[in-house]
């Protein structure tokens, strides 16, 4: 178990006790507190996970290490995968424990005065805040220093570790440690947004006798993915009866088909070592009541803490059994599995009650609309051993070698490239993430058409972003408008045009008559003239 509190490294289990002690028991030996031992928290780098980030100092040039420094990364906030954040730093001089009485206008290095309040001024953002170790969990530091505006935390250890040796000292009745403890979520950090890590004391130490002297110093948080080659690895660490994973299995479907074989997914199951827990009598019996199979070999919580009813860890072992198994036929040779996204969508649908959980007709039926042979399935599971009596089970065994491997201690985990991903389990998160792994050159057109999306989903439905169906929104009015400016031109012309031509009809139409008229005018003189001869008077 990760260590949730700096003070201790004990995690204290509460256990809803029933009737039944032996069931206690068995769910107390499962969760690894039988008889009051301690559960102890796991302090080093989960073996076969690679670092994703890396901590370095710019400013000044004389703290600048080749390769950066060496740290912890938290489990909780959200790293700007395949970014970074380089910015000034400022050292509270504080744990940040208590909201109430964060000073922003203290810390160091020491700023020019308000004119004004006569008070030095605050942190200017963006910054990156160091604090002290000590005091409360990591999880409430960097909550609090999330809401006075810092944009990443680093918590400068106040313990040395045992290996530094002289290059570290402790303060006086202070022992080393052997291992830096893992920055784990204490279940409230969800709502944290900002990465933090962890700086040894012998490095921190350096760093803050530099800001403490009134010097700036400028430090980079940076993330990178492996991108070996053309294709992502991912993999989601889950239960069937996860709950924070749920919204994932239901919508990543559609992505994981988009990117076709770019993107090899592999399904986990997260099942305990039931001998390594104590789950397995001398004698071969199930100590562990029904939260285990083949007797007491493997096992599994009970989701809703109750052994004498409701869906039991036997029952969740063996619906882990049956989608390792269907992803094994019909999601192992392109890392898509199709089938496997739609059963467990239908799953989810159908049979997620206590009443249908390990209903045999309510899972035919989910494999039925999902296209999986029920039968394939059955004779996967009981080739590989069975979930009756002492028998190994090798897709089982196989699956407790994975977790051993990956070091996994939370659930839900998503590794991208053999890196953790931090972070809420959200379509956007994982999608990011994925695209970020691909080698220069290699990024596949989903991702470059929909990764920087605001809806990313929406984005792989429809084949373009939201945005670019505006913009030819837009082209298309505009194009309207012009075709309408242009009619509205051509009638405008056509109409002066028109009066044009009617201007020079009258004007022709005047001319002939103004020919004609002096004629008419003639001719009527001359006849008045012939009459008055005939009358003997001459005009």
């Amino acid at each position: 178990r990760p260590s949730f509190t700096e003070a201790s490294p004990i995690v204290i289990i509460t256990i809803n006790y029933k009737t039944m002690i032996n069931s206690a028991v068995a769910l107390a030996v499962l969760l690894g507190s039988y008889c009051g031992a301690p559960v102890q928290a796991q302090e080093d780098t989960p073996a076969g996970v690679v670092t994703s980030s890396k901590l370095n100092i710019h400013v000044p040039n004389t703290l600048t290490k080749p390769g950066g420094y060496e740290h912890r990364e938290a489990l909780f906030g959200i790293p700007p995968y395949g970014g970074s954040i380089a910015q000034n730093m400022y050292y509270a001089a504080d744990t940040l424990c208590d909201f109430n009485t964060i000073d922003t206008h203290a810390g160091y290095p020491i700023r020019a005065k308000d004119e004004e309040t006569g008070v030095m001024l605050p942190w200017q953002s963006p910054y990156i805040l160091m604090l002290d170790r000590g005091g409360c969990t990591f999880v409430q530091k960097v909550r609090n220093a999330q809401r006075v505006g810092a944009a990443g935390v680093v918590i400068a250890d106040n313990t040395c570790l045992c290996s530094a040796g002289d290059q570290c000292h402790s303060d006086p009745g202070t022992d080393c440690e052997e291992r830096e403890p893992i920055m784990a979520d204490d279940g409230s950090g969800s709502d944290i947004s900002i990465p933090s890590f962890l700086m040894f004391k012998q490095d921190a130490d350096l760093v803050k006798a530099e800001v403490m002297a009134n010097h700036p110093v400028r430090l980079e948080m940076s993330w990178a993915l492996p991108n070996p080659d053309d294709r992502v690895e991912y993999e989601l660490w889950t239960t069937p009866t996860d709950i924070v994973s749920r919204d994932f299995q239901e919508n990543f479907k559609e992505a994981a088909v988009a990117l076709g074989k770019r993107a090899y997914f592999t399904p986990q199951m997260y099942i305990y070592d039931g001998i390594r827990s104590g789950c397995q009598g001398i004698d071969g019996e199930n100590d562990c009541y029904n939260l285990c199979t083949n007797n007491g070999r493997y096992c599994a919580t009970d989701p809703d803490n109750d052994l004498d009813r409701g869906i039991s860890g036997a029952d969740v072992v063996q619906e882990s059994l049956r989608r390792m198994c269907i992803w094994e036929k019909y999601g192992a040779d392109d890392g898509v599995g199709e089938q496997w996204w739609d059963y467990v969508n239908e799953f989810l649908f159908r049979c997620n009650t206590e009443e249908y959980f390990s209903s045999k007709q309510c899972v035919k039926d989910a494999m039925k609309h999902s296209g999986v042979n029920p039968k394939l399935i059955d004779q996967c599971m009981e080739g590989a051993g069975g979930l009756e009596a002492d028998v190994v089970n090798t897709s089982l065994e196989k699956q407790l070698e994975s977790k051993d491997k990956s070091g996994v201690v939370i659930l839900p985990a998503m590794y991208v490239n053999r890196v953790s991903i931090r972070g809420s389990l959200e379509f956007p998160v994982v999608f990011k993430a994925i695209c970020s792994g691909y080698a220069s050159g290699t990024i596949p057109s989903v991702c470059a058409t929909c990764s920087g999306c605001s809806d990313q989903k929406a984005c792989i439905s429809n084949g373009y972003c939201g945005s670019k169906k505006a913009e030819e929104s837009v082209s298309k009015m505009n194009m309207v408008y012009a075709m309408a400016g242009m009619i509205l031109v051509f009638i405008i012309v056509s109409i002066i045009q028109h009066r044009r031509y009617q201007s020079q009809m009258q004007a022709q139409v005047k001319g002939i008559i103004a020919e004609y008229m002096p004629l008419e005018s003639d001719q009527n003189q001359n006849q008045e003239t012939a009459v008055s001869e005939e009358d003997g008077q001459f005009t």
